[in-house]
């Protein structure tokens, strides 16, 4: 799955799917305590969520047929088919969402292709690409904002201080994957950003080309809305 957009492969998997045949393809999946009529849809091909309660489902089964005593049976049964509603509930969300985001898609898309810096810094930057439109029959209008943020690298005095010093090597190791954990933060905040701006009903025109991350007063690192650009100042 995308950061914020349900990739092509995912869609039509989802596409594929009818709501009411899968209903029916759980039940009788508790009932027969078989998985094979489910196999012949796509929900691996639907992104992790679905996947994850698939697999969940598979799990609720095989712990199902584990058990002979009645209030065992009685037990897992229960969790049987509370995973197989999690699984169809978990199809229909993925569905609203993909009917959100194609009417979204008429007035403004947010690119969330974005791979990682060959270099960090302390010094991080994630560029979002978007395009927008007033209306369905304006032409589209391309733009781009870039976030930066500069990570605040100074020891952490309310943990406790390791028994042993790091070696260099281990420090270094740490700094790269506390900036790159950073980098993917602030990302994922950045497209957020300018797609709730969108959905909110923002001017593109009026989205800056830079914004400086604001950084958490207490925490010195980023919090939900330390990327909000159109967030109005107290």
């Amino acid at each position: 799955m995308g950061e914020i957009n349900i990739p092509e492969d995912e869609q039509e998997a989802l596409k594929a799917i009818d709501a009411k045949e899968l209903d029916k393809l759980v039940e009788r999946a508790v009932q027969e305590e078989r998985l094979d009529g489910l196999y012949h849809l796509p929900l691996t091909s639907c992104g992790p969520y679905v996947a994850a309660q698939l697999h969940a489902f598979e799990q609720a089964l095989a712990e199902h047929r584990r058990f002979k005593a009645p209030r065992k049976l009685a037990e897992t049964g229960d969790r049987l088919r509370r995973a197989g509603r999690d699984l169809s509930d978990a199809v229909r969300g993925m569905k609203r969402r993909m009917e959100t985001e194609e009417k979204e898609a008429q007035l403004f898309y947010v690119d969330d292709r974005i791979g990682p810096p060959f270099q960090l810094s302390k010094h991080l930057n994630v560029r979002v690409s978007y395009r927008w439109r007033r209306t369905v029959d304006d032409q589209w209008t391309y733009g781009s904002i870039t976030f930066f943020h500069d990570v605040d690298l100074r020891p952490d005095y309310t943990l406790p201080t390791p028994k042993r010093k790091l070696s260099p090597a281990k420090q270094r190791r740490e700094v790269e994957s506390t900036l790159y954990q950073e980098w993917e933060h602030l990302m994922s905040l950045a497209l957020y950003s300018v797609r709730d701006y969108f959905r909110q009903g923002g001017d593109g025109g009026k989205i800056p080309e830079t914004f400086q991350a604001k950084p958490d007063s207490y925490t010195r690192g980023l919090n939900n809305h330390s990327a909000d650009f159109w967030r109005q100042k107290p």
